[in-house]
């Protein structure tokens, strides 16, 4: 059963008489026959807790510079308006006892913890996002990862693998972005497109008349989910590994790399929707960035000297874990120039309708950072050498 988590905070300009307010707060918790504790904080404050018979269990705490925090847990089941009206009298006698001499009084709604449907999800930067979540669609466990489908009333379905959001079918910026916004001209062009298991990327590049796609996914259950719960995103290219101009490969990526290699085949674009760049530049994290730089390194091997390399980046607030994947595009074998673009994903954070024209309103705090690599060789003849001269540039275009 789920637990709703009531939190009630209060800011006093100077400390007040914490024992004295302590006590002019008693008659609301024995009205609701809430049994009352008071604990030695040796000198740190005022701490008392409640605990009733209907399960609900409170702690109030007063610090000695000022602030004054109720937290209230509540079984499911518990009657929402007593709850409610307890937090009301609460807030009202706090106001009446300290004669209105409060700075700011801040409460926020329930968390619901233990929830069958979760709907909390961290952003990358460590911040908590509650989504409209209102059931699970798909959950699997795969070999590789645990693979969650949830519907949400904003987003659509919301693909999160391993915890992690990774695409609603809401976000075609996402994928519009990772693919060039626009501006590339994919007709008649081979592409190579690493993870994607959503299909989004596939779904969208069907649509521009390349000469052939071929997507790498090691996952065969994401394919599954996607194929028959986010087909806003995925279209029907899942349907079948197979088209008239793609086909997908249900492999690791690195192996299928090497060997393309090795084969000396090749690809205008390559698109790598495998993982984000980690959060943090911690050694804990160091196999993430080996990856990532495994990946650069074998997709430009089959890389054409006119082709183009597309990367995710990740939330724009991480900008040391940003520079040091800046700092690696420069230990690469050939030199490399970037660029970057920012776009803005709606299920990264959430949408804000406009009642007054009844369009939606976009506020995000979360930005994702989206790289473009263009990789080319510039062959010239220096007439004081007598030889052609291979020059490889690397230019990687994401978003800020």
């Amino acid at each position: 059963m789920a637990v709703r988590h009531y939190t009630l905070d209060f800011s006093l300009p100077a400390p007040a008489d914490l024992p004295a307010t302590m006590q002019g707060l008693q008659s609301i918790f024995q009205e609701q026959e809430m049994t009352e504790t008071i604990h030695d904080t040796e000198g740190h404050g005022y701490l008392v807790t409640f605990i009733g018979k209907n399960g609900r269990f409170g702690v109030l705490r007063a610090h000695s510079h000022g602030l004054v925090t109720f937290d209230l847990q509540c079984c499911e089941g518990d009657d929402v308006a007593q709850v409610d009206n307890l937090l009301n009298e609460l807030e009202k006698k706090m106001k009446s006892l300290l004669h209105g001499n409060i700075k700011r009084i801040k409460r926020l709604p329930a968390l619901r913890r233990g929830d069958e449907v979760d709907r909390y999800w961290p952003t990358a930067d460590g911040r908590l996002v509650e989504y409209d979540i209102d059931k699970v669609v798909y959950e699997e466990d795969s070999v590789y990862q645990n693979i969650k489908i949830l519907h949400s009333q904003q987003f659509g379905n919301i693909l999160i693998l391993n915890g992690d959001v990774n695409l609603a079918e809401s976000d075609l910026a996402y994928t519009q972005a990772i693919m060039g916004s626009g501006k590339e001209n994919y007709a008649g062009k081979e592409v190579l497109i690493l993870g994607g298991g959503d299909g989004g990327i596939l779904c969208e590049a069907v649509k521009l008349k390349p000469k052939m796609i071929t997507m790498v996914e090691i996952d065969q259950l994401v394919i599954d989910g996607c194929r028959k719960h986010m087909r806003k995103t995925c279209g029907n290219v899942l349907d079948s590994l197979t088209g008239d101009c793609y086909e997908v490969l249900v492999e690791d990526c690195v192996p299928v790399l090497k060997r393309f290699a090795e084969e000396g085949r090749t690809f205008d674009y390559v698109i790598n929707d495998l993982t984000a760049v980690p959060i943090s530049t911690a050694p804990e994290e160091d196999s993430t960035w080996e990856f990532l730089t495994l990946i650069l390194d074998l997709s430009i091997k089959v890389l054409r000297p006119t082709g183009k390399y597309f990367t995710q980046g990740n939330c724009v607030n991480l900008t040391e874990a940003l520079s040091q994947y800046e700092e690696q595009l420069g230990t690469l074998s050939c030199r490399v120039d970037f660029s970057k673009e920012v776009v803005c994903v709606p299920s990264y954070m959430e949408l804000y309708p406009s009642k007054s024209n009844l369009y939606f309103v976009f506020v995000f705090s979360l930005y994702w950072s989206v790289f473009f690599i263009k990789y080319f060789q510039a062959c010239f003849l220096s007439f004081l050498s007598g030889f052609k001269s291979l020059v490889p540039k690397l230019w990687c275009v994401g978003s800020l």
